[in-house]
């Protein structure tokens, strides 16, 4: 399991910059630096209106990852300990980066 802080407030899937899931996916197959990464599992969160009353934040869960070319991609899912995922405002998966990607 990874550490997962993440700053995107306005995902459905956001509480306590935590996330609902439990799992994401990093995608960017292609990337060579972070920018070209995003949270596959975002969804926007559309006028606020979602409070998290049936799930629980977790801090820590399974990150599939098709950033291939990260140094803590290990088979498609990443080892590192901790990750971020950034991009507040985002209103696409697009707009949203991990923070922790790194070439190798």
């Amino acid at each position: 399991m990874t550490k997962l802080e993440c700053n995107v407030t306005n995902c459905l899937h956001n509480a306590d910059n935590c996330c609902c899931k439990q799992s994401i996916m990093v995608d960017g197959h292609d990337a060579k630096e972070k920018e070209q990464t995003c949270c596959g599992s975002f969804d926007e969160n559309k006028g606020g209106l979602f409070k998290n009353v049936f799930k629980t934040p977790e801090s820590s869960l399974s990150v599939d990852c098709e950033a291939v070319q990260c140094i803590y991609n290990d088979n498609r899912h990443c080892a590192a300990a901790k990750i971020g995922i950034a991009g507040d405002g985002a209103s696409r998966a697009e707009q949203t980066l991990c923070t922790t990607f790194q070439l190798s």
